[in-house]
């Protein structure tokens, strides 16, 4: 199960553009088969006709569903599990180790944080970007801030013509986004929704909001980093 979803996430554009690809052809052979059944005035032309249109249709639901299992796969599945994310190399540790060593103030602060930054951002050192205060912020986890299990996330969305908001996250090197949740309501220093973070490896996080009007146009997002503790280190309520 975790090499299909590995399969679907790292080829996600891949199969994006080949469904769509046989959509548009599907779509043009259910227009064509459609207008000749309308102009036909022969049964065996009916029958030749209705006979392409149900084929063209089944293809285009079976693309439909197909496009919709990405999507849930890549979107909500792939984040719960650890063995679909990538894990950080031997030479991005050792990378790391040295980047610490000299932004530490002390010996003990720079063992700290290699220890407890395997991806080579120590804590601290994240600050909140393109955060709008009263429009778009996360307030809760605060950045920076270690984290364990299910974990509450709020904050506002509160934005002219609002549409929608989503939560994503990835580790710092990455370069694509997971979403974890999205919600269709205006949040006033609310509840934007709740991370299980139990079955991420542990170590460092960023963590996107992204607010988009009714008219599709997305604002820049609100990004915060934080650290997932494993559940010994997990501090108690």
């Amino acid at each position: 199960m975790e090499e299909v979803i590995r399969f679907f996430r790292t080829y996600e554009l891949w199969v994006y553009m080949i469904l769509g690809l046989g959509g548009l052809i599907y779509l043009r052979k259910f227009t064509l088969a459609w207008q000749e059944l309308r102009g036909a005035t022969f049964g065996l032309e009916r029958e030749s006709a209705q006979a392409r249109l149900n084929r063209a249709a089944i293809m285009l639901v079976l693309l439909l569903a197909i496009a919709m299992t990405e999507f849930v796969l890549v979107s909500f599945i792939a984040p719960s599990m650890p063995e679909t994310l990538p894990l950080p190399t031997t030479t991005l540790d050792l990378l790391a180790t040295a980047t610490t060593t000299l932004l530490a103030e002390t010996p003990q602060a720079s063992l700290f944080a290699t220890a407890a930054t395997p991806t080579g951002a120590p804590l601290g050192q994240a600050t909140a970007s393109l955060c709008m205060p009263g429009q778009v912020e996360i307030t809760s986890p605060r950045d920076g801030s270690e984290i364990g299990g299910v974990v509450p996330i709020t904050g506002t969305v509160n934005i002219p013509n609002f549409g929608f908001y989503k939560l994503e996250m990835k580790r710092p090197e990455e370069t694509n986004w997971l979403t974890i949740l999205a919600g269709n309501e205006v949040k006033q220093q609310g509840t934007l929704g709740a991370w299980n973070t139990s079955l991420l490896p542990p170590g460092n996080y960023q963590l996107s909001l992204v607010a988009t009007d009714n008219q599709g146009q997305s604002l820049p997002a609100c990004i915060i980093q934080v650290r997932v503790a494993s559940p010994a280190e997990t501090p108690g309520p």
